[in-house]
């Protein structure tokens, strides 16, 4: 991959986008549900491979209304962290596309015994910009692959 040198501008639509991604994981740790569906456009699309690249869709939602019930789920976990990882982006003016890699950390406990999900994740994202903020457009989650262990302690 070549790097070329960006304009002030684009350093600073850069750094929103980041701030955007991060965003998304902060809310989601929080449990902040209206504040991660702010995040997202209107007419957004959320797609969900939970079997990865290549599979078909577990989930394909429209409208940002009906993201509601998957943030909602994160609630079966008694806390979750989210880390982002490496990230690109490409401008194209008002609009951007991007790849962020992310590791969720899930615990929650079963059969008497706390446990770790941990989920290995890629987002393939398409951005906008409206009225100067930048939004997901569509946010596609791949699950690449999962762990599930005992959490020691």
């Amino acid at each position: 991959m070549e790097h070329t040198s960006i304009t002030p501008e684009q350093a600073a639509d850069r750094l929103a986008i980041r701030e955007l991604i991060d965003a998304y994981a902060h809310c989601a740790d929080r449990r902040e549900a209206e504040g991660q569906k702010g995040l997202f456009t209107e007419d957004t699309r959320f797609v969900v491979y939970m079997s990865g690249a290549g599979s078909e869709p577990t989930e394909d939602l429209h409208g940002r209304e009906a993201l509601s019930p998957v943030f909602a789920a994160l609630k079966q976990y008694e806390v979750t962290m989210h880390f982002n990882g490496q990230s690109t982006v490409t401008l194209d003016r008002e609009r951007a596309a991007g790849e962020t890699y992310c590791i969720a950390h899930h615990v929650f406990s079963a059969d008497g015994e706390r446990k770790i999900m941990l989920a290995y994740l890629r987002y393939i994202d398409a951005f906008v910009k409206q009225s100067g903020t930048w939004r997901f457009a569509e946010r596609n989650l791949y699950l690449e692959f999962s762990d599930t262990r005992a959490l020691g302690g």
